[in-house]
């Protein structure tokens, strides 16, 4: 599906919104956000953050309406490896090999009655972490 520069442009200032949103959240909630839009070859990590004695690999799905399925859906396999691998070049790049690390997947749905965000922690696992 082809898409223009205009949508393309609609789309990743949603995402930026939708990522600011989880921030301000994850923070309510105790973490300490390390790092965001962390990029490698393979994608990007959304927010880095700490969660007690856990490095925490965050991905923020976004959406305006869950017609078709929730935001935290569409964290499918092929998108997990690519944050797995990201994580780990994370991990080499700052000697964090020994840290306990857990990947979490928030939510924000958009709507005209407002966001609404959800934390899924643990939402999918790694041998390497």
């Amino acid at each position: 599906m082809r898409t223009t520069k205009k949508a393309d442009y609609a789309l990743h200032v949603k995402g930026r919104s939708g990522e600011e949103k989880a921030g301000k959240h994850l923070k309510k909630l105790g973490y300490r956000i390390i790092e965001k839009n962390f990029r490698t070859r393979f994608g990007e990590i959304d927010i880095i953050a700490e969660d007690g004695e856990y490095l925490v690999f965050v991905e923020v799905k976004t959406r305006t309406s869950s017609r078709f399925a929730n935001p935290e859906d569409y964290v499918d396999e092929r998108k997990q490896r690519k944050i797995l691998k990201s994580a780990q070049i994370y991990l080499l790049q700052y000697s964090l090999n020994e840290r306990k690390c857990r990947f979490d997947v928030v939510s924000v749905s958009d709507t005209d009655k407002g966001a609404k965000v959800e934390v899924f922690k643990d939402a999918f696992c790694a041998e390497e972490c």
